[in-house]
């Protein structure tokens, strides 16, 4: 698979932007991430409107991202993250609910494209309980913090910067590329086309917890470019705890998160009594409320667990993230240094994604939505392994094989099954 731009200027963008480590003032880093995909033919007796191609295919992305940090004032930072994107997924990031490319959301055309990822102010109160050293690393500029804090951020950023994180399975650009292994599938958290939203967000932190609570902006048609200015009466709200421990000496956390989000969305009941299921068509005022639970754990030195689990009402249509209304995740990660490669990662998971009974009659009934649609549906779990190797080739720069193979793409058992190998190069600086 070769790409079709030239990857050295990306690899060298922010080379003469190193972060000052004696610095508290400021944080400056860049990353470039390409990440090339390919399947080969595989069974689909019909295709529809949003099928993945059943012929073999190829598709690259490639992004790069420049983080800029400034403290302003005692607790007061601002951080400034413009993005240059290329590419799209696999059969234009269609086809596949748990999507094989978490980059997919971001890139979205054959030609370079610069964009504002992120423009936002954190602000830290101090509560004591000790203090902690925060290192310089993108988006965080170095400095003491009490232990006990809270910590708001308003403006644009991406709503799992903050929420659902996970230590071994969060970021496409170092760990595992499938969306359902990035952040929980079943959330439909707000977000434009490019994955990025904006709003308000207030963490209260101790050592071992934190409750985490925001508002943020959803976008004006699913899955679109713009945001919806007008809140509070669209926008979507969440609420997480988590709740750290360590088990044996190693360390663990548990996480709740709950969510409600309101928008000019459609409803799949209301798109089933139409001679021909559109669901767009019959848009108005509704709102969607989920859960989920995500789980980590250190087994071992260099031995990681993680697991996820997540749904929701599954009555309006889906609308920023993905499709899917139901999902469970779970994998280990081992870290290099067991054989000798500090540095270097070898992970493996599964996915198991399902849709409410309206939604997967709408899809039956020849519906659409923005990512799935095959015209017809011999419904079925979507179901999916990935496992990558990432190869430390120096401190900045890391190259990772990919394999995944989704079973039923798009919840259809007349369909597939389908394997997607891959390569990701990352650089960060």
């Amino acid at each position: 698979m070769r790409p079709r731009c030239c990857l050295l200027p990306l690899l060298l963008l922010g080379a003469s932007a190193r972060a000052d480590e004696g610095a508290a003032a400021w944080s400056v880093h860049a990353q470039s991430t390409m990440i090339a995909q390919s399947h080969g033919d595989f069974p689909a007796p019909y295709s529809g409107p949003e099928s993945l191609d059943p012929r073999y295919e190829q598709a690259e992305t490639v992004t790069a991202t420049l983080f800029l940090g400034r403290r302003l004032w005692p607790g007061g930072e601002l951080y400034f993250n413009p993005e240059m994107t290329q590419g799209s997924g696999l059969s234009g990031t269609t086809g596949i609910a748990g999507f094989p490319n978490g980059e997919g959301t971001h890139a979205g055309s054959p030609h370079p494209g610069a964009s504002l990822a992120r423009l936002f102010l954190r602000q830290t109160f101090g509560l004591g309980g000790g203090t902690e050293f925060l290192a310089d690393d993108e988006n965080q500029v170095a400095g003491a913090a009490d232990v006990d804090r809270i910590v708001v951020t308003a403006g644009k950023f991406a709503a799992e910067d903050i929420f659902d994180g996970s230590a071994y399975a969060h970021d496409p650009r170092t760990q595992f590329l499938n969306w359902d292994l990035m952040a929980d599938a079943a959330w439909d958290y707000p977000a434009n086309a490019k994955g990025y939203t904006g709003g308000l967000a207030a963490e209260w932190r101790t050592a071992s917890r934190s409750l985490r609570w925001g508002f943020l902006l959803e976008p004006e048609e699913a899955n679109g470019a713009g945001l919806d200015p007008h809140v509070p009466a669209t926008g979507g709200q969440v609420l997480e705890a988590e709740q750290r421990y360590a088990l044996g000496g190693h360390p663990g956390a548990v996480r709740i998160l709950g969510y409600w989000n309101r928008a000019d969305m459609g409803d799949y009941a209301a798109a089933l009594r139409m001679a021909h299921p559109d669901v767009t068509q019959s848009r108005a005022d509704r709102s969607k409320a989920g859960a989920g639970l995500g789980w980590d754990q250190e087994l071992a030195a260099n031995v990681g667990a993680f697991a996820r689990a997540g749904f929701n009402d599954g009555r309006a249509e889906s609308w920023a993230f993905t499709e899917v209304d139901r999902t469970a995740t779970a994998g280990l990660s081992l870290a290099g240094a067991a054989w000798g490669r500090k540095g270097d990662t070898w992970a493996f998971a599964g996915a198991v994604d399902g849709l409410s009974g309206l939604h997967r009659r709408y899809l039956a009934a020849g519906g659409e939505g923005f990512i799935v649609g095959d015209g017809r549906l011999n419904y079925g779990t979507e179901n999916i392994f990935e496992t990558y190797y990432a190869w430390r080739l120096t401190d900045w720069l890391t190259a990772s094989p990919d394999y995944q193979y989704v079973w039923h793409p798009a919840y259809n058992r007349d369909r597939g099954p389908v394997a997607i190998v891959g390569f990701r190069l990352h650089a960060e600086y």
